[in-house]
């Protein structure tokens, strides 16, 4: 071959080459100036779904607002053997490179273009940033230009430990968390910075197969020692560190224990509260999605009372739902379970999607299946309750139970289930009484005056229907006010709000005392004969322990997002009212002592022995039975009863005295047990009568409250004197 041959060959070979990378060149800019790729304002300002995070007074996190559970971690709270144990398996030379890693790129793709397919990774940790935040998991070149480009313009704009705390808090673990922090507590139920080495090398091992290593012990434990190995062999593990590493046991909290759940009801109210602010265009949330933006929402709610409430509602309601399951039968209610049973078929899918022509023959066939009808009586025979602790001060809620742990269990969906402390409305019955005391002696009456108790009769002027109200004292005569209200004799408050006070100055202080349902003034109220809501009656007690104030209750002291800054701030108390004078509502305060120490409500001193006031509450046929109590500083309502009102208490058990008030002891008897909380005063600055004293008879046994008869329908429309 002559040397012009050769000049030829090598020229050919030159363009060739160039032509190539011309093509190359070409190819590479049309790909990375494609309208797809991230522009400079998002490389600035990275998508990411974050979570927002609901947590407690206390700094407990409650639960998550999310379509993906994310939160975030700044770097300041990733454990250095997290960031080890990443870059010794991820990305040995990340604090060399400029985004790519040249030689691990020249080795993948021999091996791809060998294979014709991009299947060997090269990628970086910035890189897999790019992948995470910007493309999908595509296995093709164009992918690849992409990805690499976008590391470098990545690189650019943040530091080493910027891409870390990015990449550490976007990269999917498993169990559907996103980011370490998520990990961490659904792994191991801990704070980043208090996993172990080993923890953290287990948690970087999950990135290759997460659904496999994070579900199969054994294959995890061997990839955690795997990285452990690398983290020793890059020099970040001595050898002493790495065989202790290697031997620590795979120890993870029971998935029950992992749940945050502790307040579902209160963090679904908050999710319902907020979502409906979101949609107002002068809210400080405007324009902020509360799945997807990372806020942190800071509320009142007290996470060791939470679960002093959780703990004393568990063991309660087993006792009464066994107490009731021992007197109930379905023999005597046949027709009503018939109707229950066909209520619940028409809504059975097997009803509802079926032919118009075949739901006759499905609704025959449900009927005569016993686990369906079984499934209806264990539904609607399940005592239900609600229960809200504030702190009447501030208006601040510190606990909230919404359900009956036991229909919980039966519902998957429990925590969007009806609150029965919000979203219930019912008849309060004798706890109503304290407001028609207090109009009364409002209005002038002293305090020791002495009310007729015996049977009483009130005729409706414009109607001429005649109103008798069940419950006078046995013998009749004279009786005090204190007595009235501590043996709840109906009688003698149906003549405090005809004789003493009117209906409409009732109905007046509770609205000031912040109950906002509507309220008929007519004399019936005097026993309860509307409905309200626990939360809204429990409220308005308070003002008997702060000396007339009221405070409406509030769950929310302060939003931020997930960059430290403050989006709304609530200052407690929020807003005050003066719903009644001092003097009233300490002499209110007084007579209620009485009900606890002798009267209805004292089954509560079985359990609580420090200062106590409150009333109980029960409706006819024992339908719902209610107590709402005062501490020094907290007020707790209490209601018990059954979703289906046809569905009620055979005995007095279902008394408010009986399955509300020792509820109420158990609460309070566990948190004043607690000395890291707040609640230290436990004697009040009024005097409760020295007949006031609470024996193991009534304790055992206390008076029943006489119920009242329905009032005709014309009491519940003329407002009379």
């Amino acid at each position: 071959m002559n040397l012009t041959t050769v000049t030829s060959i090598g020229k050919w070979t030159l363009i060739g080459v160039g032509v190539v990378v011309l093509a190359i060149a070409v190819f590479v800019a049309v790909v990375v100036t494609d309208s797809s790729m991230p522009t400079l304002e998002m490389l600035e300002n990275p998508p990411q779904e974050l979570a927002t995070q609901v947590l407690s007074a206390d700094g407990v996190l409650l639960d998550h607002f999310a379509t993906t559970r994310r939160t975030y971690a700044p770097f300041d709270s990733i454990p250095k053997s997290f960031v080890n144990a990443l870059v010794a398996t991820e990305d040995r030379a990340f604090y060399s490179h400029w985004g790519v890693h040249s030689m691990r790129i020249i080795k993948a793709a021999i091996k791809n273009v060998a294979s014709m397919r991009a299947r060997e990774g090269a990628s970086t940790i910035t890189q897999q940033l790019a992948r995470n935040l910007y493309f999908t998991n595509e296995q093709t070149f164009t992918r690849k230009i992409r990805e690499a480009w976008t590391a470098f313009q990545i690189e650019r704009t943040y530091t080493k430990n910027e891409i870390l705390e990015m990449y550490s808090n976007t990269v999917y673990y498993g169990r559907g968390a996103y980011g370490l922090r998520v990990a961490a507590d659904v792994y191991f139920n801990k704070q980043p910075m208090d996993l172990t080495t080993a923890e953290s090398a287990y948690l970087v091992g999950l990135f290759k197969a997460p659904e496999r290593y994070g579900t199969d012990d054994s294959l995890g434990i061997q990839r955690r020692n795997l990285i452990l190995a690398l983290m020793h062999d890059e020099g970040y593990l001595t050898a002493e560190e790495y065989a202790t590493a290697s031997l620590e046991p795979l120890t993870r909290p029971a998935r029950a224990s992992v749940s945050r759940g502790i307040a579902p009801h209160f963090v679904e109210m908050i999710r319902q509260q907020l979502s409906r602010t979101s949609d107002d265009d002068e809210s400080e949330l405007k324009g902020f999605n509360l799945y997807r933006d990372g806020l942190v929402i800071h509320t009142t709610l007290d996470s060791r009372i939470q679960r002093y409430a959780n703990e004393a509602v568990e063991a309660h309601m087993a006792e009464v739902q066994a107490m009731f399951d021992r007197t109930w039968s379905w023999k005597k209610h046949d027709k009503l379970l018939s109707a229950l049973v066909d209520r619940a078929a028409l809504r059975h899918p097997s009803v509802t999607k079926a032919k118009r022509s075949n739901r006759d023959a499905a609704m025959r066939k449900l009927r005569a299946r016993a686990s369906f009808v079984d499934s209806v009586k264990r539904m609607v025979t399940t005592v239900q309750m609600g229960l809200v602790v504030l702190d009447h001060r501030t208006g601040a809620i510190l606990a909230m139970v919404g359900a009956s742990p036991q229909a919980m269990k039966f519902d998957a969906a429990g925590r969007y289930s009806l609150n029965h402390v919000t979203q219930i409305r019912r008849q309060p019955g004798s706890s109503f009484k304290p407001f028609v005391y207090a109009s009364a002696i409002n209005d002038g009456l002293h305090h020791d005056a002495e009310i007729e108790s015996g049977p009483f009769s009130w005729r409706d002027p414009s109607t001429g229907q005649v109103w008798s109200p069940a419950g006078a004292s046995k013998d009749g005569g004279p009786m005090s006010l204190r007595t009235a209200l501590k043996f709840s004799t109906n009688t003698v408050a149906a003549r405090l709000i005809t004789e003493h006070t009117t209906p409409s100055k009732v109905a007046e202080l509770c609205r000031r005392a912040g109950i906002t349902t509507p309220l008929a003034a007519v004399p019936s109220i005097a026993l309860g004969a509307t409905e309200v809501s626990p939360l809204e009656l429990t409220s308005a007690y308070g003002i008997f322990a702060s000396d007339g104030v009221h405070v409406p209750p509030t769950a929310i002291t302060r939003i931020e997002d997930r960059m430290g800054n403050v989006l709304l701030q609530s200052r407690l108390p929020r807003m005050v009212n003066d719903a009644l004078s001092p003097a009233v509502a300490r002499t209110v305060l007084s007579l209620m002592r009485g009900v606890v120490d002798g009267g209805t409500g004292s089954r509560v001193r079985r359990y609580f022995r420090y200062d106590a006031a409150g009333k109980t509450g029960t409706t006819n046929d024992n339908a719902d039975a209610w107590f709402v109590g005062m501490t020094p500083q907290l007020t707790c309502g209490v209601w018990v009863g059954f979703d289906d009102r046809r569905v009620q208490f055979v005995n007095d058990d279902g008394q408010g005295g009986r399955a509300a008030a020792p509820l109420w002891g158990r609460v309070m008897q566990k948190v004043y047990a607690d000395a890291s909380l707040p609640y230290r005063q436990r004697t009040f600055d009024v005097a409760k009568d020295s007949a006031d004293v609470a024996d193991a008879d009534a304790m055992r046994n206390p008076p029943s409250e006489r119920m009242t008869d329905s009032p005709p329908d014309s009491l519940s429309q003329n407002e009379q004197r």
